[in-house]
């Protein structure tokens, strides 16, 4: 039921941006008179259509539809989708129109101006969706995130073998003092930090970042995961240890021999002694106790610890819309530093690059709106930000061209263009080797 669950976000949400890409695309092709041959979501490769509206059944329904201009439909293999716009080189390489004449209602006839918004009107959607969206979450939800200040690290093999201590608390990277706990991972890859300045029981310390080790911790995660401290917030219905006298706010500071000065110390003896009981060392106020304590099946005592506390701003409808606007750009350039890294072999940020199958790992496990809204938002900017690339085959490569038309004046030859979406297919075409490949490989390991 989870992969179901899964599965049918993925789809829906690929389904929602890829459609209002093609949309910008679409309207602006239709605002200047340019000729829309196609309209589908998923590509029918070999001509095979799941719907057509020029199918038979669908014209019997609504015989109008023989007639109109544009077939709208749903292919087959679920790799994106496109907007086939009469008189323009695309995936489509259809020469033969180009051979033609040229006509009034073609996109090549048009003047380069109007070319260029309709070039960049699947890039625009996807930026203004990506508002709206944002815009949404932060007057119904308000923005919510774990604050730096205050909370320590619980680090990996990796962060201790940067210097890192579980413990640590976060002050300065560089300059920049980080204050969304949850992004620290991400800020000190993306600002290529030197220098990070931490506090260790009472002492300052700078640790120093080897720059080598930035592709292992773009593709290890859990390099700064919170560390939760070992203090229970009440005990659970039912759970084997109601009766043992345990309360809110004791700390169990080790059970048997083994010191757990955070939840995550303790999960990892509990899962060895699964059924069995262990003396607990709690600490209550000034008073030290020891409790006997019932580990279930598996490896849990049934109590909820306290948990730092979650910042939310809230946000009326009017402020919310600066809120979304400077979150969609802020994501942008984040996502902008990310691809940097992923062009820059020696980060190995490459191995990072996923698919369809990676996509579907950050989909959450059961239906939650706000998580879905959150990274349905993400996707638009991703998929904005991947068409403005400079490939050829790409809403960006075509732009190019066009821009270079605008300044010098001189319209690249149709057999240049040609070429071009070929080798930038080509290109797109290796990249999604690498992402599958990736995936398959995270799979395995």
């Amino acid at each position: 039921m989870v992969v179901l669950i899964k599965i049918l976000q993925v789809i829906l949400a690929l389904s929602v941006l890829i459609v209002l890409h093609e949309f910008g695309h679409f309207i602006f092709a239709k605002l200047f008179g340019i000729r829309v041959d196609k309209f589908f979501l998923f590509f029918d490769l070999g001509g095979t259509k799941l719907f057509s509206s020029k199918g038979k059944w669908f014209t019997k329904l609504f015989p109008k539809a023989k007639e109109a201009k544009t077939e709208y439909g749903i292919g087959w293999l679920p790799l994106g989708g496109y907007c086939k716009i009469n008189g323009m080189i695309d995936e489509s390489l259809d020469m033969e129109t180009m051979r033609q004449e040229p006509k009034p209602w073609e996109f090549r006839t048009k003047p380069a101006w109007q070319r260029l918004l309709v070039l960049s009107g699947g890039v625009l959607f996807n930026f203004l969706f990506a508002i709206l969206v944002y815009i949404v979450i932060m007057a119904i939800w308000g923005s919510s995130f774990i604050s730096n200040e205050g909370n320590a690290i619980y680090t990996n093999e990796l962060g201790k073998e940067m210097g890192f201590r579980t413990g640590d608390r976060i002050l300065r990277m560089d300059d920049y003092v980080p204050d969304n706990f949850g992004m620290l991972q991400a800020d000190l890859v993306r600002r290529n930090v030197g220098k990070v300045t931490i506090l260790r029981d009472e002492d300052t310390v700078d640790i120093y970042i080897d720059k080598s080790m930035i592709g292992e911790v773009l593709n290890t995660p859990g390099l700064f995961d919170l560390a939760v401290p070992f203090i229970i917030d009440s005990v659970m219905t039912g759970s084997p240890n109601a009766a043992s006298g345990i309360r809110h706010g004791d700390r169990i500071a080790a059970l048997d021999s083994v010191a757990t000065p955070f939840v995550q110390d303790s999960r990892k003896y509990l899962a060895k002694i699964p059924g069995r009981t262990v003396r607990a060392t709690v600490l209550r106020g000034t008073d030290t106790l020891a409790m006997d304590l019932q580990v279930d099946t598996a490896g849990r005592i049934g109590v909820f610890m306290q948990l730092p506390g979650v910042e939310t701003r809230r946000y009326s409808f009017i402020s919310a819309i600066p809120a979304g606007v400077k979150l969609t750009f802020s994501t942008i350039g984040g996502y902008l530093k990310d691809l940097k890294l992923v062009a820059t072999p020696r980060t190995e940020a490459y191995k990072s690059v996923g698919s369809f199958i990676a996509i579907s790992q950050i989909f959450p496990a059961s239906w939650d709106w706000y998580r879905f809204l959150q990274i349905l938002a993400l996707l638009s900017i991703m998929l904005g930000v991947m068409n403005l690339l400079p490939i050829p085959g790409l809403d960006g490569g075509h732009i190019v061209f066009t821009v270079y038309e605008m300044i010098t004046g001189r319209k690249p030859g149709e057999q240049f263009l040609q070429v071009a979406q070929i080798i930038g297919m080509l290109l797109l075409f290796l990249l999604m080797i690498l992402a599958f490949g990736n995936d398959i490989g995270r799979l395995v390991r």
